[in-house]
């Protein structure tokens, strides 16, 4: 399985990534999930490297020129509720995809230990297509490894893009071995080493939903 860790090379996700985590910063709602959208653009714009194209004749008002367009049919998938604007990033690029939404919660059963459920799913068909599941936090995995089993109640994709903006080391070993590696692509903003035993990622930058879109009851 090949990993991408953007945190290996300098670029404007290294300054979206200092914002993100930035207990200062991360008053601004509106700042969070803009700064979740800009990776997710720059994300979707390094997946469409790696994606078919073919050429094709576009009529100009002079005359015509060749163009490659992506010949794949992609799914853009995203994991309620702090991916919504993780997903938009990848939406203003791939905007004639379709789109699949899955909600995956924690139940608690103590206040360490907790069961994840698939409580809602709304997919298209994704035999022979590629799908992007995008989830801005991968802390253990389990919820990326729940909502790939719920997806795949809609078919057999051609391959699969795990996208994260900051994932354990715990979670990228996990999904490694839970999702076929023979397709499958994880691109991160950064691998934290640690998660706590709230299995939140330490040093992390909280809880992304919260951030995003206010505290929850």
């Amino acid at each position: 399985m090949k990993v991408i860790n953007f945190a290996n090379t300098n670029s404007l996700v290294s300054q979206y990534m200092a914002e993100l985590r930035d207990v200062n910063v991360q008053k601004d709602m509106l700042r969070f999930r803009l700064n979740l959208e800009r990776i997710g653009n720059i994300m979707a714009y390094e997946i469409s490297k790696t994606v078919d194209y073919e050429t094709t004749e576009i009529e100009t008002p002079l005359s015509t020129a060749k163009c490659n367009i992506i010949s794949e049919k992609i799914v853009l998938a995203t994991i309620f509720r702090a991916g919504i604007p993780f997903h938009k990033g990848f939406l203003d690029f791939f905007d004639h995809s379709q789109n699949a939404f899955v909600s995956a919660y924690r139940k608690y059963i103590d206040k360490d230990n907790f069961d994840v459920f698939i409580e809602y799913i709304a997919s298209p068909n994704i035999d022979d297509k590629t799908i992007i599941i995008a989830d801005p936090m991968l802390a253990t995995g389990a919820s990326m490894e729940l909502s790939y089993q719920a997806l795949l109640t809609k078919g057999n994709p051609k391959h699969i893009h795990v996208a994260s903006v900051i994932a354990s080391q715990q979670a990228i070993d996990y999904i490694s071995e839970k999702l076929p590696s023979e397709k499958t692509t994880i691109w991160v903003g950064s691998i934290d080493d640690e998660i706590n035993s709230h299995s939140y990622i330490v040093p992390g930058l909280g809880d992304a939903g919260d951030l995003a879109y206010g505290s929850k009851e």
